[in-house]
């Protein structure tokens, strides 16, 4: 496949090529959807290296480790799962029939949706594009993958990889900027995945209604983080500090602001520090630390912080003066850890998602306060509470709704497999990982099997005194 974008035509091509083989082989059987999963498998095995190190080429920064951990990793657990649950959930699954309908049965038969379309985003660019593959794969799907041009050694990385493993009627990558992303966006798909922005989610929900194409956006938005002061400081701090400091911030899931029962402010901006040191004992220089990457990314980041400062919201640096092992890898856009108290609504770290490492603190006197703050805002892809008093927990989960919930850490809610992973409302729609990952590129058809003993023309007119007997002793029934 050619690194060039490709035209209108071609995406087309693409595209009616997967169509066709989809409509051509409607079943998909198991053997051939875990030949695929085994395949896709391999790829990532076989190249875990050369793509760590594409990653960290387009960031400028960015460990191995950290790719192993927050893309590989995630991936190869996310394939064990489908591979291991795949044959019980391709099976139909038995509905109970009701009396009125007896001796008929029905059930769901669990069919691939035919192609699928991702376009995924940046920041972890294996993971939220190969991870959406795959599940689509399981669900015996032909997929066509958009990532981002935003990493494009990744990206171009990705499509030699897939095209030397698949035909191009089952997997194939498309690579371009923005105007290829909106073509993409715009092809009749019978599922479209995106994961991104909430802005340009807007964008690709409105290409994919030209078509009724339904969609499954994973966007973003500010998620809280709630610390009660039931909670041990220093393990929380060191938790949220980890939530938002993996990838440099730069992770749709991170702490986007702290609410912190007032008169703890020093408390947790001494435990943050500390435990940033623990963390990552040098910015500078750390190749643990991930570089913003890229420099329009870096200046917005910084303008947000000077518009803060300049309005009165008090900003404290983390500067860790450590000892790293080996040899510093560094760059100009590894920004230092900023905590900014006193962030009023007003300020633009405040409005927009942050995704970088600033982590405004906002001080509540009463928890009612706090959940009021979080209800006055759309509501967030993920929420973290920590403490250990649980009628404030629940009172924090049942007063408050977000995409999904870590309580007493952050982030690892999206690692479990058997909890959808999703948005609501301007964090997005949909949820995928897991059974209902595979669900979502599934269709479930319904069907009800008559019996030859059926009663149903009872109901038939003309309509007269046996209909009202029978309808009589329906009611009965209900």
């Amino acid at each position: 496949m050619t690194t060039s974008p490709p035209s209108i035509p071609t995406l087309h091509a693409f595209f009616d090529m997967q169509f066709q083989a989809s409509r051509a082989q409607v079943d998909v059987p198991l053997t051939l959807r875990r030949e695929r999963l085994l395949r896709l498998s391999t790829l990532i095995e076989s190249n875990a290296v050369a793509l760590a190190d594409a990653v960290n080429t387009d960031f400028g920064v960015r460990s191995r480790q950290l790719t192993e951990v927050a893309d590989l990793f995630v991936l190869r657990a996310l394939i064990s799962h489908l591979h291991k649950h795949l044959p019980r959930w391709m099976k139909p699954q038995r509905v109970s029939t009701p009396m009125y309908l007896l001796p008929a049965r029905g059930y769901l038969q669990r069919q691939p949706l035919g192609v699928v379309g991702v376009i995924s985003p940046w920041n972890y660019p294996i993971q939220l594009a190969l991870g959406p593959v795959a599940t689509a794969l399981a669900a015996g799907n032909r997929v066509m993958l958009k990532p981002s041009e935003l990493t494009p050694r990744t990206s171009a990385l990705m499509a030699q990889l897939v095209q030397a493993s698949f035909a191009a009627d089952e997997l194939c990558v498309i690579e371009g900027d923005a105007a290829v992303a909106h073509d993409f966006a715009s092809l009749p798909f019978d599922h479209l995945l995106f994961t991104g922005s909430t802005a340009v989610g807007r964008k690709v929900a409105a290409a994919a209604a030209a078509n009724l194409t339904p969609t499954t956006l994973e966007l973003g938005g500010k998620s809280p983080c709630i610390v009660d002061a039931s909670c041990d400081m220093a393990d929380a701090a060191l938790k949220i500090a980890h939530g938002k400091l993996l990838n440099a911030g730069q992770t749709c899931i991170a702490p986007d602001y702290v609410l912190l029962p007032r008169g703890l402010e020093q408390a947790f901006g001494d435990a943050f520090a500390a435990a940033t040191q623990r963390l990552f004992p040098r910015i500078t220089g750390n190749p643990d630390y991930a570089a913003i990457l890229t420099e329009r990314h870096h200046a917005r980041l910084q303008s947000m912080l000077a518009q803060a400062a300049a309005q009165g919201a008090q900003l404290r640096e983390i500067d860790p003066q450590g000892v790293l092992d080996g040899p510093p890898v560094a760059s100009p856009r590894q920004m230092k850890p900023v905590l900014v108290f006193n962030a009023h609504p007003g300020l633009t770290l405040m409005e927009e998602e942050i995704f970088g490492p600033i982590l405004p603190v906002v001080s509540y006197d009463t928890l009612d306060e706090a959940i009021e703050t979080i209800n006055a805002r759309p509501r967030p892809l993920a929420l973290y509470w920590f403490g250990t008093d649980t009628a404030a927990r629940d009172r924090v989960l049942a007063c408050t709704v977000s995409g999904g919930v870590t309580v007493n850490d952050t982030l690892l809610h999206i690692a479990h497999e058997n909890l959808p992973f999703g948005g609501v409302g301007e964090s997005g729609w949909g949820a995928y990982h897991g059974e209902a990952g595979f669900l979502r590129f599934t269709q479930q058809k319904p069907v009800l099997v008559q019996s030859r003993f059926a009663s149903g023309q009872l109901l038939y007119p003309p309509y007269g005194a046996r209909f009202q007997r029978v309808m009589g002793l329906l009611k009965r029934w209900l």
